[in-house]
């Protein structure tokens, strides 16, 4: 307002008025600013002023034409709704003002240029005050009624570029909205309309066509009651698809089909759009016909949905989905939902196809969702003599079956590699969502998983539906939430790119958030929802679960990468990780015992610490021998009881196995899920910082206050599984057994037998050494997780044996280097 030439200004403008749906307070300010800015009166003397202000506006919604004019309808609409009542109405002076500014505006804007040479070259200035007029007549068409005669000879541009084709479609957007508030307009005026459409209709493309057809709707159905005009012009088409028909049905291959396809494509595309503007089963159109048109239109389209060629489909597809929504009842036709279905779920058909059914039903719910607000809207004026019972809401009913039809392979889509699939799916099961046609709990898990999208827009929108929803029903995204987990593994498996890298669970970027973090972040509130939640997550790891071992990793991932803020989170999670490798670890090893050879009997060979110490300090530093003659001690002591000798070393071990290897892959792979919690836990404890005995001391039953201490996170802590990861990528779960694995399997099983026996950790001793079963349990651990011994066993200290996250590790994750 200060500095009206700032060379900035439409800049600042357009990153303002974007906020206009924020919060409530930047909502008021954004419109505060723009009534001061555009929608306050000028004086009339001022025309300096005005013309300032018509350039800011139409440079804003010029420079907005990518992304969509929602901010300024919504802006209008806010600002005129808050003068409702009020005497004074401001910014309805100031509307007029500038509508009528604009159409000055733009006649001057011709005169000058059919003064220069550029004679009827439409520039984006031309094109950004007309778009500016459409957006007026959207919120307030009686505002551009008197100016209907002036935009009319407009639709007689001649179209050579992007801008002129904008120009004609603003144009007959104004015109819908405007001509049906005219009182008495002249036959000459509307001939003039019905005839320039009709030219166009015939000339022009796909989007031209479009908004003609719909501009002749509404002066056709409201205005002039013309049917035989837009008779003749439908026969036309019908016709010409009629004779396409037979001919194709007499010879698929004929070269004439070939020469009439644009003929073809033009056809299937004007019968639909004329289709969804006009009842052709009207009197006023067929007269005393007994044929059903809309049922002839739809064998026909559906013929064409059969073609060979795939943009025949395509526009076959576009025409039904326009008929569909003149009557939408088709939809229930038999061979349409197999139609659709089949479409959608086909894993092999055209993503074009794909998209299209989706676009159709997209198109179909936005055209209810206009209908039901215009119902309302005329509701209102009528309501206080009207009786509620009369009011049957029978749209809304055929919108809601039609939707639960098609549901679940909308649903299925989420799980298409194609963004723009994805994408098309969720804007339909939005719809859906927002007008209420479903129950939503079936749409939360499809939800959650969308929410792990790799574009941004996709997650925001679905998280915005999830937090929707958890507004209206609480409880229905902890009910979904490990369905929900489950199945945005699914997407993420049909995304990924390289089947031979395992399918993470974190972003690749600098925050290393996890995937589902969102949901994470809606369930943390409730302590029992999130507990319950966790619980669930860790349960997939049992080995009963029979969880695939990439879920796994995905799981891990998202369990290390959480946004936990209160120390008892991790706590709770390396509490329960403790139980479940008491249960699942006993279960793994007793299997394991029970596939062994029991009758090779043979000589006592040294015990599998030593084995395992040998075995480690070739690759990492000897220990103190005062160390190992402690660890032996403890050995004996705790393997007193312990089954027969010769479990405990490698070479007697391999001696029992079986012939069949089943059960060592079995072992294999079912221990990934237990190496796994191991990592999760060791991650967990490196990055909030830790101790030993800080984890045993934790209790799940104690009052929350004690635990509520925020985190203090580690930074440059990355959780790196590598066993698992190799295990994966060298798909040793269908790979063949060498000698090699075998021994590195053994290796694994003896560790794990260790780790068991020293699990439950014993109290520390009174000189505040660590107690030699702490001792032995670190160095299991250490063994298993594919690094060297630690570098200092005392509990308090532990954080260092990360450094084995990023050693060792062989095929089946245990052989070291």
């Amino acid at each position: 307002i200060e500095q009206p030439t700032f060379p900035k200004i439409t800049e600042m403008c357009v990153k303002m008025i974007r906020r206009v749906n924020d919060e409530e307070g930047i909502k008021k300010l954004v419109n505060e600013t723009f009534q001061k800015l555009w929608f306050t009166p000028t004086p009339h003397h001022d025309k300096e002023a005005m013309t300032r202000k018509i350039l800011n506006i139409t440079d804003v919604v010029a420079a907005c034409r990518d992304t969509g004019y929602d901010w300024f309808e919504q802006l209008l609409q806010n600002l005129l709704k808050s003068e409702e009542d009020a005497s004074y109405k401001p910014v309805k002076k100031a509307c007029t003002q500038l509508v009528d500014n604009l159409v000055e505006h733009i006649l001057k804007y011709e005169e000058s240029l059919s003064d220069s040479d550029n004679k009827g070259v439409n520039s984006g200035r031309l094109v950004a005050c007309i778009t500016t007029l459409f957006l007026f007549s959207k919120i307030r068409p009686q505002l551009m009624v008197k100016h209907a005669m002036t935009m009319q000879p407009y639709l007689t541009t001649k179209c050579s570029t992007q801008n002129d084709f904008m120009v004609i479609c603003n144009v007959a957007k104004i015109l819908e909205l405007v001509v049906p508030l005219m009182e008495h307009p002249s036959e000459t005026f509307l001939a003039t309309i019905e005839e320039d459409l009709m030219k166009l209709i015939i000339k022009y493309g796909m989007t031209v066509v479009q908004h003609c057809v719909s501009c002749l709707g509404a002066v056709v159905n409201k205005v002039t009651q013309n049917y035989k005009f837009v008779w003749a012009c439908f026969n036309r088409y019908y016709g010409a698809l009629s004779k396409l028909k037979n001919q194709h049905q007499e010879d698929p291959n004929s070269t004439i089909l070939t020469a009439n396809k644009p003929a073809l494509l033009r056809s299937l595309f004007t019968v639909g759009a004329l289709c969804r503007h006009f009842d052709f089963d009207q009197e006023d159109f067929k007269g005393n016909s007994k044929v059903n048109i809309k049922d002839k239109v739809l064998e026909l389209l559906m013929y064409f949905t059969k073609h060979s060629d795939e943009e025949v489909q395509t526009k076959a597809i576009i025409g039904l989905g326009f008929a569909f929504i003149q009557h939408p009842s088709l939809m229930f036709e038999q061979e349409v939902k197999t139609l659709y279905n089949s479409i959608l779920s086909d894993k092999n058909c055209s993503v074009n196809l794909k998209i299209q059914v989706l676009k159709n039903l997209q198109t179909y719910l936005q055209e209810e969702d206009t209908r039901m607000q215009q119902a309302d809207r005329d509701w209102k004026k009528v309501a206080k003599q009207e009786d509620l019972k009369e009011m049957g809401d029978i749209s809304s009913g055929m919108s809601s079956s039609i939707m639960q039809l098609y549901l679940k392979q909308v649903l299925e889509a989420f799980f298409h590699n194609q963004s723009s699939v994805r994408h098309f799916a969720l804007n339909v099961i939005a719809l859906t969502l927002n007008q209420g046609l479903i129950h939503p709990v079936q749409c939360v898990p499809y939800l959650i998983a969308m929410g792990t999208d790799p574009e941004p827009s996709m997650r925001n929108k679905a998280d915005q539906q999830l937090v929707e929803i958890d507004k209206k029903y609480a409880g229905f995204i902890h009910m979904k939430a490990v369905a929900g987990m489950k199945m945005s593994y699914q997407v993420q498996q049909a995304i990924n790119t390289c089947p031979k890298d395992p399918v993470r669970g974190f972003r690749h970027d600098e925050s290393s958030s996890a995937l589902c973090s969102h949901l994470y972040s809606m369930i943390r509130g409730n302590r029992q929802h999130r507990r319950a939640f966790l619980i669930s997550l860790l349960n997939l790891f049992d080995d009963t679960a029979k969880t695939e071992v990439n879920m796994l990793l995905y799981i891990a991932d998202n369990l290390a990468c959480f946004p936990y803020q209160t120390q008892e989170e991790p706590l709770f999670i390396m509490h329960h990780i403790d139980i479940t490798l008491s249960v699942s670890g006993s279960n793994l090893l007793q299997s394991f015992k029970e596939s062994m050879v029991k009758d090779k009997k043979k000589d006592r060979k040294p015990s599998s610490e030593e084995e395992s110490e040998s075995d480690s300090n070739s690759g990492s530093g000897s220990e103190s021998e005062a160390e190992a003659s402690k660890r032996r001690r403890l050995r004996k002591r705790v393997d007193s009881d312990s089954d027969s000798d010769e479990e405990n070393d490698i070479n007697a071990v391999m001696k029992c196995l079986p012939e069949n290897s089943a059960p060592l892959i079995e072992f294999a792979n079912v221990s990934q899920g237990i190496l796994l919690l191991l990592m999760l836990k060791q991650h967990l404890k490196n990055l909030c910082g830790f101790s030993d005995s800080k984890i045993q001391k934790y209790s799940p039953s104690e009052s929350a206050k004690v635990y509520d201490k925020a985190i203090n996170r580690k930074t440059g802590v990355h959780f790196h599984p590598k066993q698992t990861l190799d295990f994966l990528r060298s798909d040793m779960a269908n790979s063949k057994i060498t000698e090699e694995v075998k021994r590195s399997i053994v290796k694994q099983y003896l560790d794990f037998k260790l780790l068991m026996e020293h699990l439950d950790p014993d109290e520390e001793e009174e000189d505040g050494e660590v107690s030699a079963s702490t001792n032995a349990r670190n160095k299991a651990i250490t063994s298993l997780l594919g690094g060297g011994s630690p570098k200092n066993n005392a509990a308090e200290t532990e954080d260092d044996e990360s450094d084995g996250e990023d050693r060792g590790g062989g095929t089946s994750g245990v052989r070291r280097r």
